[in-house]
């Protein structure tokens, strides 16, 4: 028996080479894109890039797969490849940690990839890599809206972007869509939660402080992110 072989078993032979064919982009691999990653690489995913400029904070074992008390201090890509590796050595896996901005976004040549997976947290970069992707023929773009303050998995859900209800990161970016009259040129996929939770700890309510999470809310953010790729593959090859 091989690693894959109980996804075969579903996704069948056609669309495995498919998943191994596949090249994916993922911009930001903390609490939402760690998750992501590892479910696509375990998928068969055979093509991903990976981009965060971040070392591992203590602050982020609550809710990031390459955070442990050992990688604090070290930069989350390299941590994360490792694990990638690990677990499928045959995969191509390109980690880059900077951090994808409008000045540098050639670098990243988004053209190349079959998918690119938006889990940034920043505002202006969110909106610049969701405007480039969808203005390219052939990339399919996915993107995480905001998913701290979350604690109801059921609550989770996936819409097109123009759908999305009770959220206030999708808020802020039609906005700014709006205001500098760039919208998205084709429609895109977006994981999301209406839910917002009240802080319950004085010391995260301070505005434009840290938000609450819970592991469970943003890996499965993450997994759902994994999921939109999976299935549209799946559909494909039907």
């Amino acid at each position: 028996m091989g690693p894959f072989d109980r996804t075969a078993l579903l996704a069948g032979d056609d669309m495995m080479q498919r998943l191994s064919a596949t090249r994916v982009i993922l911009v930001g691999v903390g609490g939402v894109g760690s998750w992501c990653a590892e479910a696509l690489i375990r998928s068969g995913i055979g093509h991903l890039t990976i981009v965060d400029s971040d070392a591992v904070d203590v602050t982020n074992i609550n809710r990031q797969l390459p955070a442990t008390s050992s990688t604090v201090g070290l930069l989350k890509v390299d941590v994360l490849r490792r694990r990638l590796l690990d677990i499928n050595p045959d995969a191509d896996i390109t980690a880059i940690a900077e951090r994808y901005t409008a000045d540098n976004a050639e670098r990243f040549a988004l053209e190349s990839y079959d998918y690119v997976i938006d889990a940034i947290d920043s505002l202006d970069s969110k909106a610049d890599l969701i405007l480039r992707g969808t203005s390219i023929p052939g990339v399919k773009v996915v993107s995480s809206m905001g998913a701290a303050r979350k604690i109801d998995p059921s609550k989770i859900a996936v819409t097109e972007f123009w759908r999305v209800q009770g959220d206030a990161l999708a808020r802020a970016l039609r906005t700014r869509f709006r205001r500098s009259g760039c919208f998205p040129r084709r429609k895109f996929k977006c994981v999301y939660s209406p839910e917002t939770l009240s802080h319950r700890s004085a010391d995260g309510t301070a505005k434009g402080g840290p938000n609450g999470t819970f592991a469970h809310a943003t890996a499965i953010f993450g997994f759902t992110l994994a999921s939109i790729v999976i299935r549209d593959l799946y559909d494909t090859e039907k």
